[in-house]
């Protein structure tokens, strides 16, 4: 059997590609005793709400049909946002020189988070490197919490 999040991104595919936008991600997670399935968009431009309330509206549609979670959630369409998390190699090959924000599980020289430049992520070992300032830090895919873009003022 499929994972709510898999069967819940093959059923928004065509809908959000419809709408003119790209699947960022798709999260089901429980916050203060309630269930969130997150649809999570990107779009060249930006999106905006009448993205978000066509997709919506679609979705809620298709999932009422097929059903997929036992008992109660919240759907929530929305853009990934500016400082969005990156999660998969693709992410990490299309924000490539982009500013970005480490933060650690443990503490690294006295830090838990680092800011600096994406400059090269490895696939295979899922291992990130960073210019900060004018040094390149590597940091191990065990080592990372979380990796996210950063704007900058």
């Amino acid at each position: 059997m499929k994972k709510i999040t898999e069967l819940t991104a093959e059923l928004a595919a065509p809908v959000v590609t419809e709408q003119g936008c790209t699947l960022w991600d798709v999260e089901y997670v429980k916050e203060a005793g309630t269930w969130y399935l997150r649809v999570l968009l990107d779009k060249e431009g930006g999106v905006d709400i009448l993205d978000c309330e066509a997709i919506s509206r679609k979705l809620s549609d298709l999932l009422d049909a097929a059903d997929p979670i036992e008992g109660s959630y919240t759907l929530e369409v929305g853009s990934a946002g500016a400082e969005r998390p990156l999660k998969r190699p693709g992410d990490f090959e299309r924000f490539m020189g982009a500013p970005v924000a480490v933060r650690l599980y443990r503490s690294q020289d006295g830090y838990k988070e680092f800011s600096g430049v994406l400059k090269g992520y490895d696939a295979q070992s899922g291992a990130v490197t960073v210019t900060v300032g004018k040094d390149d830090l590597t940091f191990e895919k065990s080592d990372v919490a979380l990796v996210r873009l950063r704007v900058e003022f």
